[in-house]
């Protein structure tokens, strides 16, 4: 697929990096030559130094014979009419990245009456994240299929842990509920395991269940479990903005924004009268306990600056907060944070390039069984994604006992209807259904690629 990038900052790289993995044609366009030679260095893509809206520049870039555009620069207004533009002179579809909460408002309009393909924020998806996070406060991170009647949730197996030298047939016994182990990370391994598999302390591993079922595990095994009742966020910025407004939904959440900007402060008082605006330095220890950091069940540090984020985290786990969840742009220093025992790291960037891959990987199959929804997990080693099955095909209505799948595949669920299906090995796929699946395999566009050849 001939694809361009209008953009090469921290997004755009990170767009260029997925796509060019998976082997499609992408061609950067950016104003700054040093940046255009970075990606050509680093990525197998092509370059074109220039201005993104100027037609002669996405002429150069080919955009006549492109089939997708993705524009990421700073700008809302530059990315939304690079993309018109590309689209007069010839690409099929586009996606602009849109930060501005009032362009979001009227995010259908722009679709449908100005042709974009999809409008994405990677602040208010962020948000989305870290709401997901504060249902879970002992995951490290939770994916949510089937519009969000399916959660995998990753947690971490700690010193004493009831699950630790426990094979997994044995599991829904010991915790009273029916749980299915997805995948486990042991050190620089990652695997789809099978019931003999024994975990051991220190393993990540990423389990599923119904709603009901869940719940049991996580109170059985001695973790916390339920949303927090207050919720103390460092920077007013616009995740913050957009995980007030999710928050505020909630009755009796106490919610506290830090923030250094006076200006800021006074929009987000006046936008949320039932929050706690507080005008501060977040990094200053003595501000955070002096406003209440001991007795926040959540900590969730969201400055413009990664390593004031990892400093406040530090900092919030060393005062034993319950759950702290940490925005970090760049991967290498979300090991600092690991290494501390913080893990929940949200990344806008990551979750934007994920989402971007996703609706790629639905147009290249616009013909068969479309993927609906991809997360990248596991530092892109695992991947869970979920197919819609829309005709007749090999596989379908064959017991999942006699369907031969290949190495490193698990079916977790299927979504027929309004039911969510954890099935076992007499159950069987039909056309309508979604099929949830864990996979260490890449580039998964079909339910015939996971099907081993007879």
């Amino acid at each position: 697929m001939n694809i361009i990038v209008v953009g090469c900052g921290k997004v755009g790289r990170t767009i260029t990096q997925y796509l060019s993995e998976e082997n499609h044609n992408v061609t950067v366009i950016d104003e700054r030559m040093d940046r255009i030679e970075e990606m050509i260095n680093e990525y197998d893509v092509q370059g074109v130094c220039g201005n993104g809206l100027l037609c002669q520049t996405l002429e150069e870039a080919d955009v006549h014979h492109t089939y997708l555009i993705i524009a990421t620069t700073d700008s809302d207004e530059v990315n939304m009419l690079s993309c018109l533009t590309a689209r007069k002179l010839g690409a099929r579809h586009s996606i602009a990245r849109v930060r501005n909460p009032i362009y979001l408002q009227q995010n259908e309009f722009m679709r449908d009456q100005l042709g974009f393909s999809m409008l994405i924020n990677p602040e208010y998806q962020a948000a989305i994240e870290i709401s997901r996070m504060l249902r879970f406060p002992s995951a490290i991170n939770v994916e949510t299929f089937a519009k969000g009647r399916v959660d995998l949730v990753e947690i971490k197996i700690q010193a004493r842990s009831r699950l630790a030298g426990i094979p997994l047939s044995k599991i829904p016994k010991l915790c009273d509920a029916h749980v299915l182990i997805c995948a486990v990370e042991r050190r620089e391994h990652v695997y789809i395991p099978t019931g003999d598999f024994v975990l051991r302390e220190g393993d990540r591993i990423h389990v599923t269940a119904s709603r009901k079922d869940m719940d049991i595990f996580f109170k059985n095994i001695g973790m916390s479990y339920g949303v927090p009742r207050s919720v103390l966020m460092i920077g007013g910025g616009r995740i913050a903005f957009y995980l007030t407004r999710q928050l505020s939904e909630m009755n009796n959440m106490k919610l506290r924004i830090i923030e250094m900007d006076e200006k800021r402060c006074e929009e987000l008082s006046d936008r949320f009268p039932r929050a706690e605006i507080i005008h501060g330095d977040g990094t200053n220890q003595a501000l955070l306990e002096e406003e209440g950091m001991l007795e926040s069940d959540a900590i969730v540090a969201l400055t413009g600056i990664d390593e004031e984020n990892i400093v406040i985290a530090m900092f919030a786990k060393m005062r034993g907060s319950m759950k702290v969840i940490t925005k970090v742009s760049r991967p290498n220093l979300a090991q600092i944070l690991e290494s501390i025992g913080t893990e929940s790291v949200i990344s806008p960037k990551d979750i934007t390039a994920n989402t971007i891959l996703q609706y790629v990987r639905a147009k290249q199959n616009t013909k068969g069984n479309s993927v609906k929804t991809l997360y990248k997990l596991m530092d892109g080693r695992l991947e869970a994604l979920e197919f819609v099955i829309t005709q007749e095909q090999r596989g379908i209505g064959i017991p999942l006992r006699d369907l031969k799948l290949k190495e490193g595949i698990l079916i977790v669920a299927f979504i027929r209807g309004n039911r969510v299906i954890f099935p076992n090995g007499d159950d069987s796929i039909h056309i309508g259904d979604s099929v949830l699946v864990v996979t260490t395999n890449r580039r998964l566009l079909d339910l015939k690629d996971i099907l081993a050849e007879y």
